[in-house]
């Protein structure tokens, strides 16, 4: 169902356009929550993770190129179009790879539910950068991380930048948001190990954390890090030794070197 646009005024591709991030999660009713993934590759892994694909923003040229399978596969759905200027005045940013796709956004589960069978989860406390949020799903897939939780004042990972960085990493990894803190994941049997720079904290590679049956890795916001309450109430504290005089990495590649280092010992 290919339907041409000419102009900017046209309220079927608002969705797009002049909704704001928040609007598009709408927290009053999650039922009807939307986000929007960006480029055919990302489109594509989000396709076959399941999620509903509900309008797509293209490229005239790549309706018979890079988007036709992903059209394919959409049946029904209205595949907006026009002009590459037109569309980059619309959205307000160039197109990657020329495709857009309005997806419906999936309620949240549990935790319980989303953890039920990890080993190795991380625990994202307050990372509102899109970029790090990205980056940090891309390495949890990676890297063998089963989960990711989220605490509420975190970025959320459907946000479409953190989206596109993760190169739809957030569709292969569950999350979900915690609210229960450290005492909801003791109740669910995980250790906790805050990544801080302490002097009373343990090496990355100290046996005893890859020992660990479930294991939460917990990481902090770009700025401060970890909150005093959140170090001393993990059952562990470790740190990334450091080289050169280098005191910290970011969030980001911090967690994929925390990733490999704690995996599981028989992995």
């Amino acid at each position: 169902m290919i339907k041409y646009i000419d102009t900017l005024d046209n309220q079927e591709v608002a969705v797009f356009a002049t909704l704001t991030e928040a609007q598009l999660r709408n927290r009053l009713d999650p039922d009807k929550g939307i986000f929007i993934a960006e480029s055919p590759k990302v489109i594509r892994v989000a396709l076959d993770a399941g999620l509903e694909p509900l309008a797509l923003l293209c490229e005239e040229r790549h309706i018979g190129g890079d988007a036709a399978d992903i059209i394919a596969r959409c049946p029904g759905v209205p595949v907006y179009t026009g002009q590459r200027e037109l569309l980059a005045s619309l959205t307000g940013y160039t197109l990657t790879r020329g495709v857009l796709c309005a997806m419906r956004r999936p309620v949240a589960a549990p935790v319980d539910e989303v953890v039920r069978d990890a080993r190795r989860v991380a625990v994202i406390d307050g990372v509102v950068d899109t970029t790090n949020i990205g980056a940090i799903f891309r390495s949890a897939a990676a890297l063998g991380i089963d989960a990711v939780l989220l605490t509420p004042t975190s970025c959320d990972p459907l946000n479409r930048r953190a989206v596109r960085v993760s190169m739809g990493s957030v569709f292969l990894v569950p999350w979900t948001w915690l609210e229960g803190g450290y005492a909801q994941l003791r109740r669910l049997g995980f250790k906790t190990v805050a990544m801080a720079l302490r002097d009373d904290s343990v090496s990355i590679d100290n046996p005893s954390l890859c020992a660990e049956p479930r294991l939460a890795i917990v990481l902090g916001t770009e700025g401060d890090g970890l909150a005093d309450s959140q170090i001393t109430g993990a059952d562990y504290v470790c740190r990334i030794p450091m080289a050169h005089g280098v005191d910290s990495l970011n969030v980001a590649a911090a967690s994929a070197v925390a990733f490999w280092q704690l995996r599981c010992s028989n992995q």
